[in-house]
């Protein structure tokens, strides 16, 4: 792995030291801060906002130039979650977090940052490629997803957090980066006139530790500051035996008041590292029903262990080995400074301008499941059947191993990412007579990302929870084995690509009536990207000695480059109208057009098809004393579906179309005080099209229907609140793979939780799983066809677990 930067370094120490010295200053704050507490009537009163899905509350997301509009009179679809209500979800990773949002499916099994998210059937093999993430308004980085590297790794959710805003369709293909799928928009917690803050201390059943902070006030009487962050470690719930997770961030921001407007600029520090979980060994019977393997527990092994921690790996670039850890696992190393900043003038005239810069590494190194298992006696079979064995040992022992023990083979990829970014969003807006306002907005980003890869090196392991290294000979001399690797590179990539968008949007609103509203939108943007990519010879002998199997059908750089020159311009638009039947009651119509540029990878691979998107969208919205709805009905319509794959070795690229339609939903009943039920779900059924291979089938990896079910119960009691609550969650049926061969089979999961309220201090225990279920989110996409009768590779949910924290608000 290469050495990080002299500039990487110091955001490390920063994020640990600023964080340790904010820590304890506010540590010091606590003993003084008993007249500034939020007292529980306050809190009371966010369970209350939270249990009426919020529809009075102001959203900023989806809006020219993000100004803010009553959630009720959007005529969009936006979830929105209050710091509390995060909380009370209690996210093992930004991604686990998606899982609330309705119209979207996340895989969160890959750990922290090894997620796959989905939108309303937008068709995709993996990763995140319809999901953008803000911070504050600004895309974190503008392409949504790169191989290896979605938004959702390089953001972590702390208590600087103030809400969460995730706008699904609607006039999001206008405005920001243009995302047709979903922008889930992180808005920061901003200094005010008084000093508050909380300090939390957290630990869970599987031994991580972690301290969270977050201290906000004043500076002067217009100008005020907020900072915070948080530190963890942990072997992780899949205990690789080593300290698998850990790391932490540092954020501050400042907020300047003005006559007319407000200034805020903030920063972040993140440097947090994972394991990437992959699949694990399980056994799939004729009828596909699938059971444990031997000695593998399905909620918590783990292949990665300290047995295969440390490996070196050969390149073929003359003659050079590195050296790879998989405790540095896959997340970032990043730093970013950003701000907004919003001023009004006489004659109906606003003023909007928001930027975020980005700079840093988000690399992976990981253990990736290649051959399923089998015995040794069969895997060397498919060597050669005629070969006579001379040793079978493992590497750490030394210790004989039978022809019949279980084996695999599992792969150390590393994929070193060195991102950058800077995007800037210009508008101004006039109100052009009452009731009508009129923006023209400049939206820029630049991007790029410096990319070493070597694919492969496979590793011969025994099918075993932290699994030992094998190494192997032949008894006519040839080496099966090196350190127990048995494979080179397979897939190298040496890569500087270079992105930068631009574009224009228009966006006219117009409340016609008190009661109706319409609004249109604009979008003419061009992309234009260049890259510089080495070439590969794939094949190559790496040592010229054919008794070496280990290394004899390598993939190499071989010297010599080629670039990549792409300039498109494409346009977005959009019209919707929101009605008010009723002050608390309304329904809206949206239609959108949007288009998704190939990215970095796509073109690549030759895949430089502009996707559009065509979306319809109906939806109602209500709230009552007893109940709270928000329902969408939805319609897309793709054309020009880029589906990349590494298939046995090589890199496949499959264009298709699709088209879903579907209904989602958020609905809480209040029976009586206290007492709220909330069910958040999503039916749709998405296929792909005509002009498919896989025309008629189910769009991968995506349920068909999924519900979540959420009672909560709040109690006053003479000494603060207690809230009860807990989620049932079902997960319907999907396929891992487009040709529908590879069933993932429904399953359900329980989550439960309790909240103690006391003055100023709150005790919160949350179990996630408690049923210990298994439920499967990935098969084997290095694999066609059905997997049954056999052991295969697939990926379960995470086993039960149980996270305690402890925090002080003042």
């Amino acid at each position: 792995m290469k050495p990080k930067s002299n500039d990487l370094t110091a955001v490390r120490l920063a994020v640990r030291g600023l964080f340790l010295s904010s820590a304890a200053g506010a540590a010091l704050l606590i003993g003084a801060s008993g007249a500034l507490a939020q007292d529980t009537a306050d809190q009371q009163t966010d369970r209350e906002k939270d249990n009426s899905l919020s529809l009075e509350e102001i959203v900023v997301t989806g809006r020219p130039g993000g100004a803010g509009l009553r959630k009720l009179d959007a005529s969009y679809a936006i979830t929105t979650m209050s710091n509390t209500a995060i909380d009370k979800f209690a996210p093992k990773s930004t991604a686990d977090l998606l899982k609330a949002i309705p119209g979207v499916w996340a895989e969160s099994s890959g750990g922290e940052a090894g997620a796959n998210i989905f939108v309303r059937g937008f068709p995709g093999a993996g990763d995140a490629e319809f999901v953008t993430l803000q911070i504050d308004g600004m895309p974190i980085f503008p392409p949504p997803t790169l191989s290896f590297l979605e938004n959702s790794g390089l953001f972590r959710i702390d208590e600087t957090v103030e809400r969460m805003e995730a706008l699904r369709g609607g006039p999001s293909p206008v405005f920001s980066n243009g995302q047709p799928g979903v922008t889930v928009n992180f808005i920061q917690k901003q200094g005010g006139p008084e000093t508050e803050g909380i300090v939390k201390l957290s630990g869970t059943s599987f031994g991580e530790k972690r301290v969270d902070m977050q201290l906000s006030g004043p500076i002067t009487d217009d100008l005020f500051y907020s900072v915070g962050g948080f530190y963890r470690t942990s072997n992780g719930i899949r205990d690789a035996e080593f300290n698998s997770e850990r790391g932490g961030q540092f954020s501050a921001n400042i907020t300047k008041l003005f006559d007319n407007g407000q200034i805020n600029l903030y920063t972040r520090f993140l440097d947090d590292r994972a394991a990437w979980l992959l699949p694990i060994p399980l056994l799939s019977d004729e009828n596909g029903n699938i059971e444990e393997f031997p000695g593998f527990d399905r909620g918590t092994g783990n292949l990665i262990g300290n047995a295969n921690r440390l490996g070196v790996i050969e390149t073929g670039i003359n003659g050079e080995t590195r050296r790879l850890d998989l405790a540095d696992g896959r997340g970032s190393e990043t730093f970013m400074i950003g701000g907004s900043s919003e001023f009004e003038f006489d004659g109906g005239w606003t003023i909007r301008e928001k930027f975020n810069y980005m700079s840093g590494d988000a690399d992976t190194i990981g253990l990736v499941p290649a051959d399923t298992p089998r015995t040794l006696g069969d895997f060397l079979a498919g060597i050669d059947p005629d070969a006579q064995v001379g040793s079978a040992t493992f590497v750490d022992s030394g210790d004989a191993v039978g022809l019949d023990q279980q084996v695999l083979t599992a792969g150390m990829w590393s994929v070193e990412k060195d991102i950058q970014s800077f995007t800037n969003d210009f508008s101004v807006a006039k109100e052009l007579f009452e009731g009508n306002s009129f923006t023209v907005g400049v939206f820029f980003s630049d991007y790029s990302s410096n990319d070493v890869w070597f694919l492969g090196n496979n590793q011969l392991l025994a099918a075993e929870e932290n699994a030992r290294r094998i190494n192997v000979n032949f008894a006519d001399g040839r080496q099966v084995t090196r350190d127990g690797f048995v494979g080179a590179p397979f897939f190298d990539v040496n890569a500087a690509y270079n992105g930068r968008n631009i574009a224009a949007y228009f966006a006219d609103e117009w409340q016609i009536t008190p009661d109706l509203r319409i609004d249109a939108g604009f979008r003419v943007e061009n992309q234009n990207v260049d890259a510089t990519l080495e070439n590969v010879d794939f094949g190559v002998d790496l040592d010229g000695d054919p008794n070496t199997l280990f290394n004899n059908n390598a993939a190499i750089l071989n010297g010599s480059f080629r670039t990549i020159d792409f300039d498109e311009t494409e346009t977005s638009w959009t019209v919707g109208a929101n009605y008010n039947l009723t002050q608390d009651m309304s329904v809206f119509a949206r239609i959108n057009n949007g288009q998704k540029f190939p990215h970095f990878d796509n073109l690549r691979d030759g895949a430089d098809t502009i996707q559009k998107i065509d979306q319809y969208e109906l939806g109602f919205k209500a709230s009552t004393d007893m109940v709270s709805v928000f329902a969408t009905l939805f319609y897309n319509d793709f054309t020009g579906l880029p589906d990349q794959r590494f298939i046995d070795g090589q890199n496949v690229v499959i264009i298709s179309g699709s088209n879903a339609i579907g209904v989602e939903g958020e609905f809480v009943v209040r029976p009586f005080d206290g007492l709220s039920l909330a069910l958040t779900g999503t039916w749709q059924d998405a296929d792909f099209d005509g002009n498919s291979s896989n025309a008629g089938n189910r769009v991968q990896r995506q349920p068909k229907l999924q519900l979540r079910f959420t009672p909560t119960y709040d109690i006053e009691l003479p000494w603060g609140y207690a809230t009860l609550y807990g989620t049932f969650t079902h997960v319907g049926d999907r396929f891992s793979d487009p040709e529908n061969q590879q069933v993932l089979d429904s399953y359900q999961k329980l989550d439960a939780g309790i909240i103690m309220d006391v003055d100023n201090w709150t005790f919160q225990v949350t179990a996630d799983n408690l049923t210990d279920s298994h439920g499967l989110t990935e098969g084997n996409p290095r694999v066609l066809g059905a997997q049954t009768g056999t052991a295969i590779f697939a990926r379960p949910i995470l086993g039960r677990s149980f996270r305690f924290s402890l925090s002080y608000n003042f």
